[in-house]
């Protein structure tokens, strides 16, 4: 069990201090990162055994704002904590984002990243604050996480960058970036801009890499304090990996131009089933089944994904035969439905979109209850992606993190 020991990050004057060893120490890691009085809490665990028959990574993110984090209660008639806010599960997938490329590509064990706000003082927003901790809280755990990374906000308020802006400077600010990365790249970018010039991002991108940078240093020393390696151990993904390498050499020795045939293919579903007859052949002809039929599946997707930048960076085609500089057709009807107070089809090649609007009085306003002061909105979108606009089946079971936001 880690004994309690802390590290202090001086960013632009602001102290980020990250602590461990005093909270959750049944957890794989554990992290509380603060700047002045906003505190959060960031728990990293871990399966023993991977999950069998998959080929994805099982990470789950999770965001909590609790409401006595800010000193209030929750509404609602049993007073409890609800599910998960808008901004809770936007924020969730925000911390997910940089943290899902950096682990081992055949990583199969289920890893949980639960990052909770204790406090919240209105002045230091928490989302960048748990990014940091969940980075530092993987980095000092077992799991073979290929980290470290940091995380910065930038604003621009009156031609002055400003790193980890406020709620209040944020109300005049041209910018509002959020960064992720390692001392080296960056691996995600996500914010809002009043038409700010490109040189004006690429100088936040660049202040961003340097803080970055100081983030990531204060949490190697974090780490060199307690002891932890920063080579994470990747022997037992080894031989999977080696396997994947295998089959990709003979899916391209056997089957390249095949592949690169279907993905000349316009029509997707006409691609799609192309696509997969070849895997059907390729499964016949290695006689591939069980749990190699997963690890099969990522190397056949490997080179599926080789074709496309090839035919993109080579030949200046996008999959469904369009130029770099052309765009799908693109139609737009509107008064599709009777009675509803407004509704349209709108199609871009194979992708469609049908809207409808609804007209409300003030009493429909929606109330944002969060840390913040409670606010209300008078426009709100709310956005479906059932499985048929795919052609996929898939139970219907409340709405998933990708349909908010």
């Amino acid at each position: 069990m880690l004994e309690y020991k802390e590290m202090k990050i001086n960013l632009n004057g602001k102290i980020i201090k990250i602590e461990t060893g005093k909270i959750a120490k049944q957890a794989a890691g554990s992290i509380v990162v603060s700047c002045e009085e906003t505190v959060v809490l960031v728990t990293v665990t871990f399966s023993n055994e991977p999950r069998e028959g998959i080929d994805f990574f099982p990470l789950m993110v999770d965001y909590e704002e609790k409401f006595y984090a800010a000193g209030k209660i929750p509404g609602g008639f049993f007073k409890r904590e609800g599910r998960p806010s808008k901004n809770a599960i936007l924020t969730s997938r925000l911390i997910d984002r940089p943290l899902r490329p950096l682990f081992p590509t055949e990583y199969r064990n289920d890893v949980q990243v639960i990052a909770t706000v204790l406090s919240y003082d209105q002045k230091n927003l928490p989302d960048v604050l748990a990014i940091i901790g969940a980075s530092t809280a993987l980095w000092i755990s077992d799991i073979p996480f290929q980290g470290p990374i940091g995380a910065v906000r930038i604003g621009l308020v009156e031609n002055e960058f400003i790193i980890n802006p406020g709620p209040q400077e944020l109300e005049n600010t041209e910018l509002n970036l959020i960064i992720a990365g390692t001392k080296d790249s960056i691996i995600m970018m996500e914010g809002e801009a009043k038409e700010v010039p490109e040189e004006i991002i690429l100088q936040a991108i660049n202040i961003a890499q340097e803080a970055i940078k100081t983030i990531i240093e204060g949490q190697e020393k974090l780490s060199d304090i307690l002891g932890k390696s920063n080579i994470k151990e990747e022997k037992k993904y080894s031989e999977t990996a080696e396997l994947v390498d295998n089959y990709r050499k003979e899916i391209k020795n056997l089957y390249e131009n095949e592949i690169k045939k279907s993905i000349y293919i316009n029509e997707k579903k006409e691609r799609e089933d192309s696509l997969k007859d070849i895997f059907n052949q390729i499964i016949e002809k290695l006689s591939i089944e069980g749990d190699n039929l997963p690890i099969l599946k990522n190397a056949y997707d490997d080179i599926c994904k080789e074709a496309v930048r090839d035919l993109i960076i080579k030949e200046k085609i996008r999959v469904d035969g369009r130029k770099l500089d052309e765009i799908r057709s693109i139609s737009c009807e509107t008064g599709v439905l009777p009675r509803v107070h407004g509704s349209a089809l709108f199609t871009r090649g194979q992708t469609q979109a049908l809207v409808v609007t609804t007209l409300g009085t003030v009493k429909d306003r929606q109330f944002i209850d969060t840390l913040e002061e409670e606010s209300s909105e008078r426009f709100y979108l709310h956005y479906n992606f059932p499985p048929f606009s795919v052609g996929e089946v898939r139970p219907r079971r409340g709405q998933s993190r990708r349909e908010i936001g």
